[in-house]
């Protein structure tokens, strides 16, 4: 009778209790109706006089009123029972499955009532029609349940409680939707705001004062932070079908984070002035009750970003997959790398990964897990993220940067601190965010907070530069300023804090994505050792953001004798052994041991050659293909020596012919490629005794000749297990 259907966007938005979908089992008449009694009490008590919502306040009335008519009667029915045998009733089976009935209803009147209380203000304004839907579809449930509540059967009811629950059931039938006037004239109001934006105006301070302060009371610079944190959240869990679109959300945030510095100034908010606190904790979107019954997903079928089970995988063009929303908004936030690899991307064109969502349909089908994949229109065609912020919020955004960086330049310690952390956020998203911030100087300002003993100015100060720098102009505004480079080094290497020694390090790994950047970086003072002393001793993350700037920089051939007297080649040696980094180190021993004196000093290194022989037997794809290149490139640069010891290494005749078999394609290239030059060395036939165990590369055998390796390459391994 009571759909949850109507609630769906609802529960979207806050976590229900299994209660909200579940009637109750194993309870007498009695038990149910003692339940029911203590749930309408518990709402009435709740929300009761000055407790109402700020909106939609008529038809919380009208629902509480109509909760209060069912709580008499409940209350009245059990007087009735009140000297009958313990348990005992003689409550019709009709009515009985009415009030289990009731007691769903209870319950989504209690998570529209608490949806109305708790969320944000704005939010409710913009969803003032879909919200009233819900009440009178709620108010359809409890006439529908009026209709066939068997009222005549029940005895000894008192007269004026049947007449009660007559009435409610007429008004009930009477009953329309109802739409506040004054709601709708806020809501109408607000969008004027936004108007204004987009017609290239800027809104009067006194309307916007009088609206969000007098008339909504957001009144202070947390409530400010609430309402935004909100919309983002809406953003982020954002479903087509929801009003208002994703783009216009964009604009109403930008609204609230002007107002926030217009209305009230640069005090703080206790959100983010002291170390971790602009760190907010994700709120799940389901039960406990219910996540534990969930079943474990395969890792390969969730998406690296979003860690969810992926509705839409697509291909990138570094062969990563991931889910096409989550990567979609990575790009539209003007990333231009792979967010797994730190490659850059040759192009934006996602294709679709049908393989794998066969895959996750029939495993979930297997499973009774309800999956229901997005379509992307023709299968056949490739497809390009679209990033369409409208124009209202890119002008409410350059207002608020430019009060921003006003205080950068001439505020207080605590203001250019929330200042600088405002840039941050504000640069986290949008390519024409990064663009305008930059071109109206912020930089500068930036750079002399680098500098700052304060530890939360500085982190946010050095985490703004890295999402400055991810837009390709800005990266010469960084570069070219006086000074900022020295600094960001300093802050690698002597930061207040991790975070802000790790967002240094992705700094540098982002400016090195320009090549003629890549050997200024590695002569700044200091700056290949810190990156190397993060690698070995930094937090995972701390790791990953030093070993792929690492592996930028040993793609300019002048770095490699930084590289070396830094003790760079050393701490990625040591990276071979470590989950995460172990691929990037691979990748940027390959590029160093290509130069001879690059070769001698890897090949001086006692763990090398272990380390890339480890990679290769347990290694991933693209990680066994840095493995044998960076092996083949040894050989190559280092001489008759090196090449002997790399064909010492047990297993590598096996390790190669698994390779040449299964490998990449550049894998089994360079596979091919060193087994060739195996072949040349004089010591190409080594035998090991002891475990009676040989490996032989043989060049004109006849089973080199049976043999069907790629490239002409024939690697014979022959095993005799010895008598015992």
């Amino acid at each position: 009778m009571a759909s949850a259907a109507i609630f769906s966007s609802l529960r979207r938005q806050r976590s229900p209790t299994l209660e909200a979908f579940l009637a109750p089992v194993d309870l007498t008449d009695v038990g149910l109706l003692q339940t029911l009694t203590a749930l309408s009490s518990e709402l009435i008590s709740a929300y009761s006089g000055k407790r109402l919502p700020f909106y939609q306040r008529k038809n919380c009335k009208s629902l509480l009123r109509k909760i209060q008519v069912f709580s008499v009667l409940l209350e009245c029915l059990l007087e009735n029972n009140k000297n009958r045998s313990r348990g005992s009733s003689d409550l019709p089976f009709t009515a009985f499955l009415c009030f289990k009935e009731l007691y769903l209803l209870l319950y989504r009147s209690k998570i529209l009532l608490d949806y109305c209380s708790h969320s944000s203000k704005l939010w409710l304004l913009l969803q003032n029609h879909s919200i009233s839907g819900h009440f009178h579809d709620l108010n359809q449930e409890i006439l529908t349940l009026l209709d066939v509540f068997p009222l005549k059967e029940l005895k000894n009811l008192p007269e004026d409680v049947r007449e009660q629950v007559e009435l409610l059931k007429k008004q009930a039938r009477k009953s329309q939707l109802f739409v506040d006037k004054h709601d709708e004239m806020l809501r109408l109001k607000l969008f004027s705001f936004l108007n204004e934006f987009e017609n290239g105006g800027v809104p009067d301070h006194a309307q916007l004062y009088s609206f969000f302060v007098e008339k909504l009371g957001i009144c202070n610079p947390r409530s400010c932070r609430v309402e935004i944190e909100f919309l983002e959240e809406q953003i982020v869990n954002h479903e087509g079908d929801i009003e208002p679109t994703s783009s216009v959300l964009n604009g109403f945030v930008a609204l609230m984070r002007y107002c926030r510095f217009l209305l009230f100034g640069f005090e703080e908010d206790d959100m983010g002035l002291r170390l971790g606190k602009h760190k907010k904790p994700k709120r799940g979107l389901i039960s406990q009750e219910i996540a534990e019954t969930f079943i474990s997903v395969p890792k390969d079928f969730c998406c690296p970003i979003s860690l969810d089970l992926m509705r839409d995988p697509v291909i990138v063009a570094t062969g990563q997959t991931y889910d096409r929303a989550s990567i979609s908004r990575w790009m539209e936030e003007g990333h231009c790398t792979c967010p797994k690899t730190g490659q850059l991307l040759d192009h934006t064109r996602l294709v679709p990964n049908r393989a794998l969502r066969n895959l996750i349909m029939h495993w979930c089908a297997a499973r009774k897990i309800p999956y229901d994949p997005l379509e992307s229109g023709d299968p056949c065609v490739e497809c390009f993220p679209s990033a369409s912020p409208s124009r209202a919020a890119l002008e409410a955004n350059k207002a608020t940067a430019a009060l921003l960086i006003k205080q950068l330049e001439n505020g207080t310690q605590i203001a250019k601190t929330i200042a600088a952390r405002e840039i941050r956020l504000l640069a986290k998203t949008g390519k024409e965010n990064r663009a305008y911030i930059a071109e109206a100087g912020a930089i500068p300002h930036l750079k002399n907070l680098l500098s700052s003993p304060d530890a939360v100015a500085q982190e946010n100060s050095v985490t703004a530069m890295l999402n400055l720098s991810i837009f390709d102009k800005n990266k010469g505004r960084i570069i070219d300023e006086v000074g900022c480079l020295a600094l960001i080094v300093g802050v690698l290497r002597f930061g207040h804090t991790t975070e802000a020694r790790e967002n240094a390090a992705a700094t540098l790994f982002s400016l090195s994505a320009v090549h003629d950047y890549k050997r200024q970086i590695a002569k700044e003072d200091g700056a290949v050792e810190a990156l190397a002393g993060l690698l070995r001793e930094g937090s995972p993350r701390g790791k990953k953001d030093a070993v792929t700037a690492l592996f930028n920089l040993s793609t300019h051939t002048d770095n490699c004798a930084r590289m070396i007297e830094s003790g760079a080649v050393t701490a990625l040696v040591g990276a071979l052994g470590s989950e995460g980094v172990a691929e990037e180190a691979a990748g940027a021993l390959a590029l160093i041991v290509r130069q001879q004196v690059g070769a001698t000093a890897v090949g001086n290194e006692e763990m090398a050659v272990a380390g890339l022989i480890a990679m290769m037997r347990c290694g991933t794809p693209r990680g066994k293909e840095n493995a044998v290149a960076a092996l083949l490139e040894l050989c190559r640069g280092g001489g008759a020596a090196a090449t002997e010891r790399v064909l010492k290494a047990p297993s590598l005749a096996s390790l190669l012919q698994t390779l040449l078999f299964t490998g990449t394609k550049r894998a089994r290239r360079k596979a091919a490629s060193l087994a060739r030059v195996f072949q040349r060395c004089e010591h190409a036939s080594v035998h090991y005794s002891g475990f009676g165990v040989g490996y032989a590369f043989a060049g004109n055998s006849a089973a080199a000749r049976d043999s069907t390796f790629p490239g002409d390459v024939s690697v014979s391994m022959s095993i005799s297990v010895p008598v015992l």
